[in-house]
Parts: structure tokens; sequence; C-alpha cells
């Protein structure tokens, strides 16, 4: 009796320990991260590894299970590497980084990625854009310009290959505009279209006719001579009829931009010049005579505390995806808390809003938009605003 009760134990105990390597097994969270492991970006993509690690460590659970495949940056090794992800059972992955790397993944259409592009059109219908795209940023523009009572807008986009996003964008965040001009980033075609936009010619022009009235009036010569001693310190005469301007472009090709204005005699310190997230590039501090400028970004504070704690890690400077990366990983936590893993696409349909070290995320309807702070770059100092 004795040896059937000890097997009927053993087989029990069997079976209840498979039971509950099943149920920890199920509540296990698997996250894929799709990265550039090899090739020009593996950099970049090493980086972000060690952020979600971090982001691991401050979260402080053993329910995630993190699984990092390559994308080599393009389109082909990345739909290789999420069939292999299918095959794991797993259906929410960080990644990829760039947009081209998406356009295979609607056949891997279990899964859900969240992608660090900031492009939102054209993306198949698994892949959510996660970065701070142009609908986030307008939104902030918006409220900035409400806040200063800006009545004339106009938009300034570089023709290259994402203007139907801002299109869209403007059109979402119901941002007024006045005019929106297209220009080329060549720098003399540049110089020449910000000529006509601000109607330099004839301001130009307008100064000269104006010294010529004057010498040919009746006025005392001395006063003649003041008052054209004082027109050849302008550059030129004239109304704008704008008071703000806002350029969609980044870098060296957003300095020739605003240089182009200032050679038109189109001054930051009488207009407002907006642009888009420049993520505190310092070359900026240094170009005193284009400020002030303005833009949207992350919180400035929250980026310091990730950047010190990052470099006290692994000794070595993160970047702004580092950043995002991050925050995804504590997002997906957090939704998973709400309802299983397992129904990742209802958790991106449902309004959710989750605070991390890049800001706020809003979700709705499979997109995320985030809730961005305001900058102003002056003096050599990055300032908030809101």
């Amino acid at each position: 009796m004795n040896k059937i009760y000890k097997k009927l134990l053993i087989i029990l105990l069997i079976f209840f320990s498979m039971h509950s390597s099943v149920i920890s097994e199920e509540k296990k969270i698997k996250i894929g991260l799709l990265v550039p492991m090899t090739g020009d970006n593996k950099k970049l993509g090493h980086l972000i590894i060690k952020s979600v690690k971090m982001a691991l460590k401050d979260i402080n659970t053993d329910k995630i299970e993190i699984y990092p495949k390559d994308t080599n940056s393009n389109a082909t090794k990345t739909i290789q590497s999420a069939k292999e992800f299918r095959e794991m059972g797993i259906n929410v992955v960080i990644g990829p980084i760039f947009y081209e790397s998406l356009i295979y993944l609607d056949e891997v259409e279990e899964i859900i990625f969240l992608s660090l592009t900031n492009r939102t059109i054209n993306l198949p219908k698994n892949v959510i854009s996660a970065g701070i795209n142009a609908t986030s940023q307008l939104a902030a523009i918006k409220k900035f310009i409400d806040l200063n009572g800006i009545k004339k807008t106009i938009f300034l986009t570089p023709k290259l290959d994402y203007e139907d996003e801002i299109v869209k964008a403007i059109k979402q965040s119901k941002l007024k505009i006045f005019k929106h001009h297209y220009y080329d980033t060549e720098p003399t075609k540049l110089t020449k279209q910000i000529e006509k936009i601000t109607n330099y010619k004839i301001r130009k022009q307008n100064v000269k006719d104006e010294i010529k009235r004057i010498e040919n009036s009746e006025m005392e010569e001395n006063e003649k001579e003041r008052r054209i001693n004082k027109l050849k310190k302008i550059y030129t005469i004239g109304k704008l009829n704008f008071d703000s301007v806002i350029i969609s472009d980044f870098d060296e090709s957003l300095k020739s931009v605003i240089t182009s204005l200032l050679y038109t005699d189109v001054l930051p310190k009488n207009k407002y010049i907006i642009t888009f997230n420049q993520w505190f590039d310092k070359s900026l501090l240094e170009e005193g005579t284009l400020h002030p400028i303005y833009y949207p970004s992350i919180n400035l504070k929250n980026l310091n505390e990730f950047q010190k704690k990052f470099k006290i890690e692994f000794d070595e400077d993160p970047n702004h995806l580092s950043l995002l990366s991050y925050d995804l990983t504590g997002l997906i936590y957090y939704l998973s808390l709400k309802n299983s893993i397992s129904e990742i696409n209802v958790l991106f349909k449902k309004k959710n809003s989750f605070k991390g070290k890049i800001g706020i995320f809003d979700i709705l309807d499979n997109k995320i938009n985030h809730r961005l702070s305001f900058y102003q770059i002056e003096n050599g100092q990055f300032k908030e605003i809101f």
C-alpha cells in the first residue's frame, strides 16, 4: 500500500511540477528586439540593447525576457529575423529602427512591431510608429503659437521624402498656417527661394527708392543727410506678411535656411523662428546670430538623468533612440499589467497613457503620440518654456 501511495505521490509531484512550469512560462513576457547588430549601424543597435537591459534592471521583474535579433539595417534580414520570432511565439517586438526595414513585416501579421521610426504613412498594419512623429511635434508647436497669440505663420518644408508626413501632421494637429512653401536644399536655389518668399528684392528696392525720394525732396540739406545716413544702415523697408516661420528641417540644412532668412533681413528677434525637434543639438548653441530658435522636444532634465545613469552603467554615452527604447520596454510591461500580453493588438487599440523618461505617451487606435516639452535656444542655453 505504501508503495502504491509513494508512486501516486511521485506522479502528482511530477504533474504539479510540469503544470507549475507551464504557468510560469505563460507568465513570462517575451519581447523581441529588432536592431542592427551587424553592418554600419551596429553601434546604434548595441546601445539600444544596453538601454533595454537597463530598463529591465530598473523594472526589477523576472517576468520579462528579451530576445535580440539582427536587422543588418535591411528589409530582407529584418523579415528573416521576424519570422524567427514568430516561430518562438513572440508577438511583440521593439524595432526595427529604420523606415526602410519595415516593408515586408506585414508577412508576420501575428506580431506587433513598435518601430523607432517617426514615419507614420504607408506603414504595415502591424507596425506602430513609436518615434517622435510630426503630429506630436506640431501639437506642441500649436500650443506655443496659441500661447503667444501668433496670427500668421508660414511653413517651410524641404523637397525631400517626407512632405506627405508634414501635410498629414498639419491637418491632424489642426494648426492654422498662412502659407506652406517647399524649398530646394541646394544653397544657391534655397537663397533665391527665400528671397522670393520674403519679397526681399522689393523690400531692398524700397530702401533705394526712399533714398532717391529724399534726395529729390525740398527738405533741408542737414535733415536729408541725416535721413539718408540712417537709411544706409538698414537693408530693407516694408512689412512682412507673417509673424512666425516653422522650418521642418534639421542639422546644417536648418542652419542654411535660417541664415538665408537673416540674409533677407528676417531677424529672429523680430519674427518667431520655430523648428522641429533638434534633440538638443549643442552646435546650435554656438550659432548666436540665429537666436532665438524655438522647438519641441523630449524633457531635457529626464534626458540628462538617463545619460548620466547610462554612462555609469556602461561607461559610454547613449543616443536618443536608447532613451526611447528604454521607455518602450516599460510601456510594454505597463500594458501587460492591464491585459494579457497575448492580446497585444487590443492593448494598442485602447486609449492609454504612459509616463516614461521621454515624457508621456498617448496610445489610441494603434498610434503612439508624445506630449512634448518646448524649448528656446538663446544666449548659449536651452531654456524650457513648457
